[in-house]
Parts: C-alpha cells; structure tokens; sequence
C-alpha cells in the first residue's frame, strides 16, 4: 500500500510540475498548491475557496496535504491547465474582464462560476447576459449628499451610447445621462464598504466624478460591469475602424493604477500640507477630501518625459509648509512643481513607481487634448 502511495505521489508531483500547471488556472497566481479531481485544474488557495462553494462541479483537495488515489492523479495527468483553458476559455468576449489574483472575491468568484457552472465561453456566438447592448435593472446608488444608498434604475444603452439612471422608477427622463466613452468602472468592496460595491467614474465638462453602487447579487452587478465593457468595444470598433482586439482591449475601461492617502501642499510651497485622498487614473490624478466624494477637489495632468514632467523622491529644499509625514515625492510639470508627503517610506516608493510608470509612456493625440484643458483651465 505503501509503495502504491509513494508511486501516486510521485505521479503526481510530475504532473504538478508541468509549465501548463505553474500557474493557478482561474487567476493566474504562482505556484498553484491545490487542484480540483474532477476539473482537472491546478488553482491556489484562495480559488479553492470558491470552488468549494460549486461542490456538485468542483471538488479539491490539497496537493502537499491531501491523500490522492489513483483515478484522481490519473485524472489530472489526462487534463491538467492547458486542457481546460481550451475547453471553458475557448471563445471569451474580448469584452470580458479576466481577473487575477489582485483583484476582488466577487470578480473572481463570478469568472469561475462563469467557466465552469454556466459554461458561458464553450460555444462560440453564445448569447450571454450582458452581450446583447442592452441592460436595464436597479442598482443602489450612494446619495452624493447624505451618503445613503438608495434603489435607482439604470439603462445602459448601446444604441444611444450612454449609460443613464434615473432618480425614480417610472421617470421619463434620466438624472445624469453618461457617455460611454468617458466611463471607468472599478470594484471598490473595501471603500464602499459592500463586497459587490462598484464605483463608477466619467467625465463631466472635462471633471470628473464618481458614483458609488452596489447590488446584493454578485452575478448581477458584474453583468453590468461586463455589460458596460461591451457597450465600450462596440463604441471602440466604430470609432477606430482599423484597430486591432489588442489595441481595442488597451482602450477598454482600467484599474486605477493607485489609490490611498498622501499629504498635498498648495503651489505657493508654504502652505501647510493637508491630508487628501489621491487616485491616479492613467494621466489623471484626483484628490478628495473623503474616498467616497462624488466630485474632486483637485486634478494633476500627469505627462510623459519627453514632454518635461517627472517625479523625483524628496521635497525641494525650499519648501516650508508643514506636514506630518516625512516620505516625500515631488512632481515635476512644465507649468510647476506638485509637492506631496507620504506616511510610509513604502507607500512612498509605490506612488513614485506608479508615476514613473505612467511618465514612461507616451502621450495619445487624445492626451494632448486633455493636457491642453489642463493648461488652459489652471
């Protein structure tokens, strides 16, 4: 029996090994140390919590702590990754948001549902829930005020390009009626303080500003977050006839590439710094007073290198404003210098990566536009 074992394990760990298997097959985290017998994938700790929630499709066992018989290592040797990404990722909308390891429970645990409980990516031309342009339903929507989440009902539309909401049921006309191309939508579960909250983000006379959602059921609301993406490729595919999926994809709807708080002083340098919430969003860096504001007190047009702007870690020597965090950084525009302070030396050394990042990168035709609103209106 013993040597039977020894032989299954070994079997095993073979096939644990193969590059197809290095990562977790729903999220793509390295080093994967669970695996599903009856999928045949190898997926990480945190994907195997989910799994464990669809018993009747998935069931796992761990690889370094579990026993395995010999039909389950027979099992995954015959399957493995690659086999499965080909079976449930075979025809994926170039719509569909693929979340990894970063991101949020319910994106994750919707993307697996989706794979392997609805089975929505093994046909190709499959009509799906949020492909048909479009999607109307009730969402709770934080009040911009009184901060109270009330029911509202939403139509997005991709006809009329736009996404609406309206402040009672059966009103005609729609409160705030949302161009699609000036949407980014991103899971903020921690700031809303919901783990399905979704905060949305556009463009209104060039500023931006937010509103706070939520639904109480997950596939619900990242059917309109997805829904909201393939409004976005079709208004994409129309607007650049000639674009590649790559290039439509790199224009779909981002993460914001950092949020948290840093100290910000005023353009004089001797103001004292006050303590304000920041998103960096691609080139767009907004402040608040809270996380939740609904509009920003501030935005930074953040450049590229060729054009004169840059980061640089520390304060300029004579700057004289009070402040109570001692990691600094320092923004560099042709028009003047942004002067901030961070609470950790860490946080520090990630809002200068996030920069240099975005410095890095060369500007868009549509960025010039935006960087020459940002001249005009300061």
């Amino acid at each position: 029996m013993a040597e039977k074992d020894d032989k299954n394990m070994k079997a095993l760990k073979e096939v644990w090994r193969r590059a197809e298997n290095a990562l977790c097959a729903d999220c793509g985290k390295p080093d994967p140390d669970w695996a599903s017998h009856t999928l045949g994938v190898f997926i990480c700790l945190s994907c195997s919590g989910i799994h464990r929630n669809i018993p009747n499709i998935s069931k796992v066992k761990s690889l370094r702590m579990d026993h395995w018989d010999e039909a389950q290592v027979q099992f995954l040797e015959q399957h493995g990754n690659a086999v499965a990404k080909a079976t449930y990722e075979a025809h994926i909308p170039i719509y569909y948001y693929q979340p990894t390891h970063t991101d949020c429970q319910v994106l994750r645990e919707q993307w697996i549902r989706a794979k392997y409980e609805r089975k929505e990516f093994t046909e190709p031309g499959r009509q799906l829930p949020y492909s048909n342009g479009l999607k109307e339903g009730i969402l709770w929507k934080r009040g911009r005020d009184n901060g109270q989440f009330l029911p509202r009902k939403f139509l997005l539309s991709e006809r009329d390009g736009c996404l609406k909401y309206f402040a009672k049921p059966d009103a005609k006309e729609p409160k705030i009626n949302i161009k699609i191309d000036t949407i980014n939508a991103t899971f903020q579960p921690v700031k809303i303080k919901n783990p399905n909250g979704l905060q949305i983000s556009y463009l209104k006379d060039n500023k931006t500003r937010n509103i706070f959602l939520y639904h109480e059921d997950g596939k619900e609301i990242v059917d309109w977050f997805n829904a909201i993406r393939a409004v976005q490729v079709h208004y994409l595919k129309v607007a650049f006839p000639v674009a590649s999926d790559n290039e439509i994809k790199s224009r779909l709807m981002q993460k914001f590439l950092k949020e948290g708080y840093m100290e910000k002083t005023g353009p004089r340098q001797r103001e004292a710094f006050r303590k304000r919430w920041f998103t960096l969003d691609h080139r767009r860096l907004m402040y608040f007073k809270d996380p939740l504001d609904a509009f920003a007190k501030g935005e930074v047009f953040v450049g590229s290198r060729e054009h004169g702007y840059s980061v640089k870690q520390g304060l300029p020597a004579g700057a004289q404003g009070s402040f109570s965090w001692q990691y600094g950084l320092t923004i560099v525009t042709p028009d003047r210098e942004y002067l901030f302070t961070c609470e950790t030396e860490c946080d520090q050394q990630d809002w200068i990566a996030a920069f240099s990042w975005v410095i890095e990168q060369p500007m868009t035709p549509q960025e010039y536009a935006i960087e020459a609103y940002f001249k005009l209106s300061s």
